[in-house]
């Protein structure tokens, strides 16, 4: 699904071109691993790949991000799935708003979140 907002197309901001399930395309370089956008950048290779990989370190690193986000969207593959408390609990001890969805859904989100100059990222697993 091609997914380009006409205000992002000619933008140097890291916007989500396209999803698939295994792929994803930020500007013009495609990703087959899971990863992490900010306004600023992408971090590739975001260790877990699909949703049960998700550990409170992966999740405690997204606090590490610089400017640390308000909200984070998660991505967690082709299903929504809620990962356990404990995991979590990095981001809501810290405050941190997090939204949980399908990647798919995170990243049709995350175009949208770019427009409103919001302190967000986006953590995606891919699969």
């Amino acid at each position: 699904m091609e997914i380009v907002r006409d205000m992002l197309a000619d933008s140097e901001i890291p916007a989500i071109r396209h999803y698939h399930p295994g792929e994803i395309r930020v500007r013009q370089t495609s990703y087959q691993r899971s990863l992490i956008v900010t306004p600023r950048d992408v971090i590739e290779d975001w260790p877990p790949q699909v949703h049960t990989d998700l550990e409170e370190a992966h999740v405690a690193r997204l606090l590490e991000l610089d400017p640390r986000p308000e909200i984070i969207l998660l991505g967690t593959g082709e299903s929504q799935h809620f990962p356990p408390h404990a995991v979590m609990a990095p981001l809501f001890n810290a405050g941190v708003g997090v939204e949980i969805m399908t990647t798919e859904a995170a990243c049709r989100t995350w175009n949208i979140v770019l427009t409103e100059d919001r302190r967000a990222a986006a953590a995606l697993i891919i699969r």
